[in-house]
């Protein structure tokens, strides 16, 4: 190894998707991956994309088989009651988050060697902001809610 080269490591992509889904799951909520359907290689069904992007819920009790590799998601979902397998690169995968609270994190891009910019920043940003509007397929539990919006202090909502 020379000096000013570090050696080159794996992507810190699927341990975080790992490590996240494993808080989220231990504290009682259920998780959701947004997905970018737009890119290479992911297997969803057509219908279940929104503007590009779906959100999918892989609870326990709502997929099939399901493995988080380093390389790839895939797993056995119902959508409609028709069962449906999943393929997603862990690169197509823009954040996972607890469908309850949506407490989670927008994943970072693989940037070998460079920092994100802002724009990417602000993109990660965006997608977080994102998920409040996306619909979510029903998974085996079969309800298509989406995710609440954060609760402000200060705010009254009628209830009839």
């Amino acid at each position: 190894m020379t000096e000013g080269t570090s050696p080159r490591m794996t992507s810190h992509r699927p341990y975080l998707l790992r490590a996240l889904y494993a808080w989220i799951t231990d504290n009682g909520m259920t998780p959701h991956l947004l997905v970018d359907a737009r890119r290479n290689g992911v297997q969803v069904p057509a219908f279940a994309v929104n503007d590009g992007k779906v959100v999918l819920n892989v609870a326990e009790r709502a997929v099939s088989g399901l493995e988080m590799g380093n390389d790839q998601i895939s797993f056995t979902a119902r959508f409609g009651g028709v069962s449906h397998h999943l393929w997603i690169p862990i690169s197509a995968v823009v954040a996972i988050y607890a469908r309850e609270n949506g407490q989670g994190m927008a994943l970072p891009e693989d940037m070998p060697g460079a920092a994100a910019s802002q724009d990417d920043a602000h993109a990660s940003d965006e997608a977080l902001f994102a998920l409040a509007s996306d619909r979510e397929p029903g998974g085996e539990d079969g309800d298509d809610r989406q995710p609440p919006t954060p609760r402000r202090s200060g705010h009254l909502r009628i209830v009839k």
